[in-house]
C-alpha cells in the first residue's frame, strides 16, 4: 500500500450516470469510485502509479434536481473517422439544427465528499520513481490547486472544487444514520479484461462508504 491522502471535493451539480439508463441521464446517489479516481488522476498521474479509492464520506444531504437540455442525437462513427484518415472524402461534422434532441437529466445538487485514497507503484515505474516522490508531488499540486485538467463530477459542465484535507474529516450529514443501502453501483472498468464494468453494493454507514478492492469478492 502506498501513501494515503484525503481530498475534499465539492460542487454545485453532479451527474454520475447509471449505465442502465439508455435515453435519459439519471445519476447514482453518490459519486462512483471510478469518478473519484478520475479526480485524483486529474491532479497527479504518471504511468508509474495507480490510484486506489478506499473510502468515500458523503458530507451533504443527497438531493436531486432535474432539467432538460439540448443534446446531439448521434455522433460521428469511428468508421467515418477512419475513412477520413485514409484520405476519403467524408463529412466530418454535425449540425445541431439537424440533430437536436431534448433529453432530461436527473442530477445531484450541492454535493460534497471526502475521498480517501492511496496509490500503488506499477510495473512501468522506473529507477527514479519512488512512493515518496509521487506522494510529495501530489501534496504540492493539491495544496496549490493545480491539475492537468479541471476535474469534473461526471460531466464536464459540472466542475470540481478540491482541497487537500490535512485536518480531521468534517462530520457527515448522515453521521447518525446507522446504515443506508444505495444499491449496486459502478466500481470501475476492468481495462485488462475487455473493458468489463465491475459493480459493488454501496452501503453507507454513518455517511461513509467503504470501497472494495477492484477484484475483491463481492464486486461483480
Amino acid at each position: 500500500m502506498g501513501y494515503g491522502v484525503k481530498l475534499k471535493v465539492w460542487g454545485d451539480f453532479a451527474c454520475f450516470t447509471r449505465p442502465e439508463m439508455k435515453v435519459e441521464r439519471v445519476s447514482y446517489d453518490v459519486i462512483t469510485p471510478s469518478a473519484a479516481r478520475g479526480i485524483f488522476e486529474a491532479i497527479h498521474w504518471k504511468p508509474a502509479i495507480r490510484w486506489v479509492i478506499e473510502r468515500i464520506t458523503v458530507l451533504n444531504e443527497i438531493k436531486f434536481d432535474s432539467f432538460r437540455r439540448n443534446e446531439l442525437s448521434g455522433r460521428i462513427s469511428a468508421v467515418t473517422v477512419k475513412r477520413a484518415m485514409n484520405g476519403k472524402e467524408v463529412l466530418l461534422r454535425q449540425t445541431i439544427e439537424d440533430n437536436r434532441q431534448q433529453r432530461a437529466t436527473l442530477l445531484l445538487r450541492n454535493v460534497a465528499y471526502i475521498i480517501e485514497a492511496y496509490f500503488e507503484m506499477t510495473e512501468k515505474a522506473e529507477a527514479d520513481d519512488s512512493e515518496e516522490k509521487h506522494y510529495n508531488m501530489f501534496l504540492r499540486r493539491a495544496r496549490q490547486g493545480q491539475c492537468f485538467h479541471r476535474p469534473y463530477f461526471g460531466c464536464r459542465e459540472f466542475p470540481v472544487n478540491f482541497a487537500l484535507l490535512e485536518d480531521e474529516v468534517p462530520p457527515s450529514h448522515y453521521q447518525d444514520l446507522e446504515e443506508k443501502d444505495l444499491g449496486w453501483t459502478l466500481l470501475d472498468i476492468d481495462f485488462k479484461n475487455d473493458m468489463t464494468p465491475l459493480f459493488f453494493r454501496a452501503i453507507m454507514r454513518h455517511g461513509v462508504i467503504e470501497v472494495p478492492s477492484l477484484y475483491e469478492e463481492g464486486s461483480a
